[in-house]
C-alpha cells in the first residue's frame, strides 16, 4: 500500500465514497414503522409523495370579508359568518360573508377585505379595493396532489412531522438503526496505562447521529487479535468503528485486518488534524467499518467531517461569520486544515495559538500536537482552510454544534 501523499483524498471525494457506503448500507437494514413523535433522526425507507392537494381547500388568513374581487362595491353582506369548521357553502355574485381567519372560503369568493378596512352600512359592504388571492391560502397552493415532498433515504428532523401530518401521514416506513460496535486499539488503553479518550466520544457522536452505538472495549496491538476482534464485530453490528493504529507504524494493524477482511475503499484524507481515517466494505459480514485515528481532536474531526454523512446523509456545514484575532501559518500545502477557534462575540480566537488559553504553538498551526490536546476540546467550532490566516481577516466559523 503506497504511503506518499499522492494517495490521499480531498475531503469531497471522500464524502462522496462515504455517500455511496451510505446507500449501500441502508439498503442492508429492516424496516419499521415509527410515529410522527418518533420521526426525528430516522431515515426514511420509501418516497413519501401527496395523495391529495394541501390545502384541500382554500381559506382566509384574516379575518374580514370574503367576496369575488373582481365584483364591485357595494356588494351585499349574507347574513351569517363563516368559521374554521364550517362549511362554507357558495357565495352568490355580488355579495360578500363575514369570515374568521382559518375558515374556508366559500364557492365563488377569492379574496377577503380586513375587517378593519371594511364599512358596512344598511348591509352592504364598501371598502378599498383588493386583488383575487389577498389574504388567501389557496387551494393546493402549498402542495399539488403528486408532489414527491421526501425521498427514500432522507433523514428526518422533528418539523418534517408538520408537513407529514399535513399530507394525512400518521406513521412512517424507516430504516433500523445502524447498530455500530466501537472498538479501542492500543496496547497501552488496552492494559489500562493511558485512559481510552477517543470511545466515549465516537459512540455519543453516533448516538446523536440517531444511530445504537455499543462500547465494545479494547484489544492490544496484534495483527491476528485486531483482525478478529473487528470479524467479531462484523458479525454483530451493521457499522464497525475503531479508533488507533490507522497510521503507518509497525503497530498500526487496524487497516491491514480491513483490507483482509474486506476492502478498503480509501485510507486519508487532506484533513488535518485527522488524516489517517479509513472507510472499509466488509462484504462477507454485510458491514461498513471506519478506522478512526487515535487523537482525540484528530479523532473528532475528522468522523465529524468525513463519518458524519454516513449516518446522517448531510454534508452542509453551516457558518457564522467572524474576525480572527490572530496570524496563524500552515504547515504543508494540499491540506485542509480544521483550526479550532473560541468565539467571543464576532472574535475568532484559535485555540491554540499562544495568545489564546491554550499555548500550543506560536505562528504556525500545529495540528499534530493540537490534536492530542484534550483541552482543544473547549472551542466553539473550527475555521475550515487551505491558506493562512491574518489577523483581522474575515473568517467563516463551522459551530460544533452544526456537525454534532
Amino acid at each position: 500500500m503506497s504511503h506518499d501523499h499522492a494517495d490521499l483524498l480531498w475531503r469531497s471525494d471522500a464524502v462522496e465514497r462515504v455517500l455511496d457506503a451510505r446507500d449501500a448500507a441502508l439498503s442492508r437494514l429492516g424496516v419499521t414503522s415509527v410515529g410522527l413523535d418518533a420521526v426525528a433522526g430516522r431515515v426514511l425507507a420509501e418516497d413519501v409523495t401527496a395523495s391529495e392537494d394541501r390545502p384541500a381547500h382554500s381559506f382566509a388568513t384574516m379575518d374580514g370579508f370574503a367576496f369575488d374581487a373582481t365584483a364591485d362595491y357595494p356588494l351585499e353582506v349574507v347574513d351569517r359568518d363563516v368559521f374554521p369548521e364550517d362549511d362554507p357553502g357558495e357565495l352568490g355574485s355580488g355579495r360578500a360573508v363575514r369570515i374568521a381567519t382559518g375558515a374556508p372560503l366559500p364557492r365563488g369568493a377569492n379574496a377577503v377585505l380586513k375587517v378593519e378596512d371594511g364599512v358596512v352600512d344598511g348591509g352592504e359592504l364598501a371598502g378599498e379595493p383588493v386583488d383575487p388571492g389577498t389574504y388567501v391560502y389557496e387551494r393546493a397552493s402549498n402542495v399539488a396532489a403528486g408532489d414527491r415532498l421526501f425521498d427514500a433515504g432522507e433523514r428526518l428532523s422533528p418539523k418534517d412531522a408538520v408537513l407529514l401530518r399535513d399530507l394525512g401521514v400518521e406513521s412512517v416506513p424507516v430504516r433500523e438503526r445502524f447498530s455500530v460496535g466501537v472498538l479501542a486499539t492500543g496496547t497501552e488503553i488496552h492494559e489500562g496505562r493511558v485512559d481510552d479518550l477517543d470511545s466515549p466520544m465516537l459512540a455519543g457522536l453516533v448516538e446523536s447521529w440517531g444511530h445504537d452505538a455499543t462500547y465494545e472495549g479494547s484489544v492490544p496491538d496484534d495483527a491476528e487479535t485486531v483482525r478478529d476482534r473487528v470479524a467479531a464485530l462484523a458479525e454483530r453490528h451493521d457499522v464497525v468503528v475503531t479508533t488507533g493504529g490507522t497510521s503507518v507504524g509497525r503497530k498500526d494493524y487496524v487497516v491491514r485486518a480491513l483490507a483482509d477482511l474486506g476492502d478498503v475503499d480509501f485510507h486519508r484524507v487532506r484533513v488535518r488534524p485527522g488524516k489517517p481515517i479509513a472507510l472499509a466494505d466488509l462484504p462477507e459480514f454485510d458491514a461498513t467499518a471506519f478506522a478512526i485515528p487515535g487523537k482525540p481532536v484528530g479523532a473528532h474531526t475528522v468522523a465529524v467531517l468525513v463519518a458524519r454523512p454516513f449516518f446522517t446523509g448531510r454534508t452542509d456545514l453551516a457558518t457564522v461569520p467572524a474576525a480572527c484575532t490572530h496570524d496563524v501559518g500552515l504547515g504543508p500545502d494540499g491540506f485542509e486544515y480544521a483550526v479550532p477557534v473560541t468565539l467571543d462575540g464576532g472574535d475568532a480566537t484559535p485555540l491554540g495559538h499562544t495568545a489564546s488559553a491554550l499555548s500550543v504553538y506560536e505562528e504556525t498551526f500545529d495540528p499534530s500536537v493540537l490534536s492530542s490536546s484534550t483541552r482543544a476540546t473547549r472551542a466553539d467550532g473550527f475555521v475550515l482552510t487551505e491558506t493562512p490566516l491574518a489577523a483581522g481577516a474575515d473568517v467563516r466559523v463551522v459551530p460544533y454544534p452544526v456537525v454534532e
